[in-house]
């Protein structure tokens, strides 16, 4: 497993979620055998807050502690929110210390339901 951060993250989480993002934004994936197989694309930046959607998958506490320090201790953030359409990446955002604060109706699409789980600096797990 290596981690990247080049356009085929961005590409693979737009691909697998069916949304486009606009610059600006940063991306962290997981490459495994060439591939990249999972990734995240940490978007709307606002000082204590910063978007996160995630898809797919190889996540593991290496990557998880990355996407942590980046966030709160690179960034300075207090919260990260999280938006996914997976369940499995709501229990991963819970476990990690996240609580679900709502969820935004076809914001993937036609029934396609986006969770919104908000995780705080003091609650991170890594």
């Amino acid at each position: 497993m290596k981690i990247v951060t080049d356009e085929r993250v961005a590409l693979l989480v737009s691909r697998l979620l069916g949304k486009a993002f606009v610059a600006p934004f940063t991306a962290m994936g997981i490459e495994r055998d060439g591939e990249v197989i999972g990734g995240v694309v940490f978007n709307v930046f606002e000082g204590a807050d910063l978007h996160v959607t995630v898809a797919g998958r190889g996540f593991n506490r290496g990557f998880l502690a990355d996407v942590g320090a980046y966030v709160f201790q690179q960034l300075g953030c207090e919260r990260m929110t999280v938006l996914t359409e997976q369940v499995r990446i709501v229990r991963i955002a819970e476990k990690l210390g996240g609580e679900i604060e709502g969820l935004l109706r076809n914001h993937f699409g036609r029934d396609r339901d986006g969770y919104l789980v908000g995780i705080l600096k003091d609650d991170w797990k890594y």
